[in-house]
């Protein structure tokens, strides 16, 4: 049986640092998973920004994967993408671990080990629960807790296989921690916003019970743990349920719109009030972004002049509802459906998108539109498309929404357009770089927000 290898000394730096035994394995291996940003561009740079043993066996890695150029000197963030590993290395390849396992090092002081994606390893998994049931520190990192929540040992733990941004793990059915994979320097929002709900009294959010997070390079969040919904089923399984058996989902998006509406209020109220804002800036970060993506992807560009109409009318509608926080990402799957009730998770928003943004505050007509995109997307997962489907869900949510919220974002044509269209030209962005097989589905929005208005 491969036993796990003590790397000690915990922190080495020079020439003893194992950046020269993995980056060859990392260049290789980090553009094949979900949660890499750049895969459609070579990597080119890796650059070790912390390094830690947190127990024996399993080393913590914050890197700097680049594209060209260097990360940025004197403590600064660098330019490019952080990202956290936790890597296994045994002397002897386990047959159980095929699947996590990334080679083995061929020369620096990692020589002749077998490398490994440690979360996938149960004793790994089980190791890193206890570190967050026991609050304190390990070289750079901490870890803390709610002092009210008592987190018992013992608990199995999973790995989801769901396709996502970020590696989760489920304790015995009871909660799941979420491990940040893309790193920015700043408390994550999926850390700072439950936390500030729950203090709300706002059970629509399960609320954080441990976390950890670190010092250096810069003080960042690397995860969270919450109670887990074992009954729960997303938004997204439900409304792909309800279209294969050709069942109405209505109900459901009303009740769906009525808990949003709840947790706006509950946002609104737990965080400092913003205001409408410039409209100009926003425009202007619209249209940005909306030409960015063209320049990436092609189909696009036959669009950007409607597109743009979308956006410039903003200068001239209603500015509706102050700024404030928000989901910043939310869609069918950033919800669960337990028994009668929903929940809302994910909120650290959009990661390619810089933290300082995803916590700034915005319109909440930003939330509903991209839920609006989603029931779109569900709807074209069946075929013959049923528009009609999307088109009831989406009214029944609005109509959920006003009954909560005291505003009907029907009635803010304009705005919701400018906010959907920016959506989908997201959507069309990340389409083409993870999953292009459904680039058609935001480009069949793009038509209709750019030819027909909406």
């Amino acid at each position: 049986m491969s036993k796990p290898v003590s790397l000690r000394p915990t922190r080495p730096t020079g020439p003893d640092r194992p950046l020269g035994s993995l980056a060859g394995l990392l260049r290789d291996w980090l553009p094949r998973q979900r949660w890499f940003a750049g895969k459609d561009r070579p990597v080119t740079d890796l650059s070790v920004l912390s390094q830690t043993e947190l127990f024996p066996g399993c080393l913590h890695l914050l890197i700097h994967a680049g594209h060209g150029g260097v990360p940025s000197p004197g403590g600064t963030p660098p330019t490019g993408d952080c990202y956290q590993l936790l890597l296994g290395v045994r002397k002897q390849r386990a047959p159980r671990l095929d699947r996590a396992f990334i080679g083995r090092a061929e020369e620096g002081p990692l020589a002749g080990l077998a490398v490994y994606d440690a979360l996938y390893d149960p004793r790994a998994a089980q190791l890193l629960l206890e570190r967050l049931r026991r609050p304190g520190t390990v070289g750079p990192l901490r870890f803390e807790s709610d002092p009210a929540a008592e987190v018992p040992g013992g608990l199995a733990p999973r790995l989801l296989d769901a396709e996502q941004s970020n590696s989760s793990l489920v304790y015995g059915d009871s909660y799941i921690f979420k491990v940040f994979r893309r790193i920015q320097p700043g408390v994550n929002p999926d850390l700072e916003v439950p936390g500030a709900l729950a203090a709300q009294g706002c059970a629509r959010v399960p609320a954080p019970v441990a976390w950890f997070r670190t010092d250096e390079p810069w003080p960042a969040t690397l995860g969270v743990l919450q109670p887990f919904l074992p009954d729960a089923a997303d938004g997204w399984t439900l409304a792909l349920r309800a279209l294969a058996a050709e069942d109405d989902f209505t109900t459901e998006a009303h009740e769906l719109g009525r808990a949003t509406a709840e947790v706006h209020l509950a946002l609104a109220t737990a965080f400092p009030p913003g205001v409408h804002g410039e409209t100009g800036l926003a425009v202007a970060a619209m249209t940005a972004r909306l030409e960015s993506a063209a320049h990436s992807v092609p189909a696009l560009a036959p669009f950007v002049p409607g597109l743009r109409t979308a956006f410039a009318a903003l200068a001239t509608c209603d500015a509706g509802p102050p700024a404030q926080r928000i989901h910043g990402d939310l869609h069918l799957g950033q919800v669960l459906r337990a028994g009668r009730d929903w929940f809302v998770i994910d909120f650290e928003g959009e990661p390619s998108r810089p933290l300082s943004e995803r916590c700034s505050t915005q319109s909440p007509v930003r939330d509903i539109a991209g839920m609006l995109r989603s029931f779109d997307y569900a709807a074209r997962q069946r075929r013959p498309w049923r528009p009609e489907w999307a088109r009831r869900c989406r009214e029944a949510f609005c109509a959920g929404y006003a009954a909560r919220a005291g505003w009907d974002p029907r009635k803010k044509h304009a705005l919701l357009r400018a906010h959907e269209t920016d959506r989908a030209v997201y959507e069309v962005l990340y389409e083409a770089r993870h999953r292009p097989d459904w680039l058609p589905v935001p480009m069949a929005a793009i038509e209709r927000l750019a030819v027909r208005g909406g």
